[in-house]
């Protein structure tokens, strides 16, 4: 799936998208520029799934943990920006937010090579001539499903 971005709304259209096909335990990795809509992308799918709040990139923390009230499970921000070495990634426990009742949003994945599980889907996200791009690809039967699903 790819398509282009041009506004905050457009990236809340395609949250709302992704927020009614996604549920526990699915995990969506963002790759892309500082700056591509990363951050963006998850404050929007946070909100479509009830969160009020500001949402922050955890940039320095490295995960921001939500319970969304329509979401039926936690979801976990991650972003690995800082992170100096994949091993660091044991040191916070990175298995229990992996948990099957929980969705994971992970910025940054390259960083964490070697250590993180799979993703089910992993989104490039790019500076475009009128916005942004998203660049998705599934890596399970999973995503297969939710990028149909998502058109």
């Amino acid at each position: 799936m790819q398509r282009t971005i041009g506004d905050e709304q457009e990236w809340d259209t395609l949250a709302a998208l992704f927020a009614k096909a996604i549920g526990p335990g699915f995990c969506l990795y963002l790759s892309g520029e500082l700056g591509a809509g990363k951050t963006t992308f998850t404050r929007c799918f946070l909100r479509q799934l009830g969160v009020l709040g500001p949402v922050k990139s955890p940039t320095y923390a490295l995960v921001e943990s939500y319970t969304p009230p329509n979401a039926g499970c936690s979801v976990h921000h991650f972003d690995l920006y800082r992170l100096q070495s994949p091993v660091e990634l044991h040191y916070i426990g990175l298995e229990d937010y992996f948990s099957a009742g929980a969705i994971v949003i992970l910025e940054w994945p390259e960083k964490g090579e070697g250590v993180l599980p799979l993703a089910d889907i992993v989104c490039t996200l790019a500076y475009d001539k009128s916005g942004r791009s998203i660049h998705c690809v599934a890596h399970s039967a999973r995503g297969h499903r939710v990028l149909e699903e998502i058109g």
